[in-house]
This record gives structure tokens, C-alpha cells and sequence, in this order.
């Protein structure tokens, strides 16, 4: 099929982008990698009055460091970062590896030449593995208007399926990590019907440990397996002040069904999602625990 018919604006600059999301009266659209939306577009499930693309607006690109001087700083993903440079940036390898992990099962390499991270996180697939890790790493994103600007916790940002807090006037500028201290370990298990597909049930984990051996910080996410993104705080309470090895990790898992809520599908069932989450939450456990050392 053909896209409906829309006015389409290249935007150049990002007080551009916010002015035309404002007038929009909710129907205008962003394009950045388009690999969500131009299917949408093509089977006219997505209708837009105009479309306005940030690709040529070169201040929404690009990885680097902030605050560094005023404590361990964060890191920060411009939205319109392609998931390939993210995948390849060395800052988010040493800084957010889980991050890098989760990329590495977006998609295949040609999506991801395209797809961008903010893309991902504005689409807000319950699936998918962005959204996913930066959960698990406690980010945040940055939303801007003609208002101003405006930072909310990744916690708070995701509503339900492809639903999001971002209003319609806004565009979302960033995803921020915080650098954490110390070392930590980190973990990104999923399964797909085929490499490259959505995930069906998908875990991220961090793990940091002190100097005697104890877990000081613990991180599980659980996607695919309820209508958002879910952090399962009650493992997580479990894990810390604890030594952990695979038989303490296994014992705390117990958890996992009451925080999630699985949907049936032509995938799989809830069932089986349930039974899923809690085997690749403890093989990310597990790859987070190896990685942050003794």
C-alpha cells in the first residue's frame, strides 16, 4: 500500500522540530530512522497531517560525557544516535555495556544503520531491548517543547504498549545514563523466534559487588512478558548485602511471576513467558555476577 497523503517538512533545527510538533494539534509525526514508522505509514495505520524529519538536524546525534568535572557523570545518547554508531561507540561500551549488549539483538545490521535509539525508546515496544537496558540502568530521558525542557525517569516515561509519557508536543532529545561507581557486571538474555525478531521474553541485569565479596547493587529488568518494560524491585531488595553465587541467585527468583503481567499471543502464551522471564533472569544475573568479579 501507499502512505495517505501528508505534508512533509526537513527540519533543521530543533526550536524547527518543537514549533511544528506544537502547531501540529497532535498530527504531525517525527521520522528519524523510520524503520517503525514507514510500515506504519505504508499500511496507513500511522495518518499524520505532516511528517517532520530530524535527520539533517545535527545537534540530535552524537555520545559523549557530561558533568565528568562535578562527580562521575553521565552519558548521554542524542535521540537521533543511529543504533550502529551506539552499538560501536566505545563511550557507551566502557560506560553503559549493557547497553551495548541489548543493541547487539536489535535487528540485523542493516536496521540498525537506520534505527536510532530515540526512535526505539519513542515507539516503546514492550519488547524491545533498548528500552529494556535503560531501564536496567536507571536512565532518563530528556522531552523538549516549546515550553522548555523536561527530565523523567525511564521508570515514569513508559505507560503500556507504544505508549509513553512524551506529550504530543514533544520530542524526546536524549536518553541520559548515570556513570555508575566502582565495577559492575552486566547481563542481556533473550529469546526470539529468529535472530533479529522482537523479542518474546527478554531479561537485563547489573550487578555491582564490594570489595568483601558483597552484591552492593542489583538490576533486573523483564520485557516482553507484560505491557511495558517491568524492573522486578523484589529480586532486586533480595540480592543486595548478599554473597552471591547461581545457588542464591536461584533462590530469590521466586519473585518474578507477581511482578509481571504476560499477554497471550501467536507467540507464545502467558504461561510460557512467565516460565521464560525466569530462566533468562537468571542467566543475566548470573553473566552480570561473572563480570563484576569477586
Amino acid at each position: 500500500m501507499k502512505p495517505a497523503k501528508f505534508e512533509y517538512l526537513r527540519a533543521e533545527s530543533i526550536d524547527q522540530v518543537v514549533q511544528a510538533l506544537d502547531q501540529g494539534d497532535g498530527e504531525t509525526i517525527v521520522l528519524a530512522g523510520g524503520q517503525t514508522l514507514m510500515p506504519m505509514l505504508a499500511m496507513r495505520l500511522a495518518r499524520p497531517a505532516m511528517v517532520v524529519d530530524i535527520n539533517h538536524v545535527a545537534e540530535l546525534s552524537g555520545v559523549e560525557i557530561l558533568n565528568e568535572v562535578e562527580g562521575d557523570g553521565e552519558l548521554v545518547i542524542m535521540a537521533c544516535t543511529r543504533q550502529a554508531e551506539a552499538l560501536a561507540s566505545p563511550l557507551i561500551q566502557e560506560h553503559a555495556p549493557l547497553l551495548s549488549k541489548a543493541i547487539a539483538f536489535v535487528g540485523h545490521r542493516q536496521t540498525r544503520n537506520r534505527g536510532t535509539v530515540g526512535g526505539s525508546l519513542a515507539h516503546a515496544d514492550p519488547a524491545s531491548e533498548i528500552p529494556l537496558a535503560a531501564l536496567a540502568l536507571d536512565a532518563w530521558v530528556s522531552l523538549r517543547s516549546v515550553a522548555g525542557t523536561r527530565r523523567l525517569p525511564l521508570a515514569d516515561y513508559f505507560h503500556g504498549p507504544m505508549m509513553t509519557a512524551r506529550a504530543e508536543n514533544e520530542i524526546l532529545l536524549s536518553l541520559h545514563i548515570p556513570r555508575a561507581p566502582g565495577t559492575r557486571g552486566a547481563g542481556f538474555h533473550e529469546v526470539s523466534e529468529r535472530r533479529g525478531d522482537f523479542a518474546v521474553v527478554a531479561a537485563a541485569a547489573v550487578i555491582g559487588v564490594d570489595e568483601r565479596g558483597v552484591c552492593d547493587h542489583a538490576a533486573l529488568a523483564i520485557g516482553g512478558a507484560d505491557g511495558r518494560p517491568r524492573r522486578i524491585g523484589a529480586v532486586e531488595d533480595k540480592l543486595r548485602g548478599q554473597r552471591l553465587d547461581s545457588v542464591a541467585i536461584a533462590g530469590q527468583l521466586s519473585e518474578i511471576g507477581a511482578a509481571l503481567a504476560p499477554g497471550a499471543d501467536q507467540h507464545a502464551g502467558a504461561a510460557y513467558r512467565l516460565r521464560v522471564a525466569r530462566v533468562l533472569a537468571e542467566r543475566a544475573l548470573l553473566e552480570a555476577l561473572a563480570e563484576a568479579g569477586p
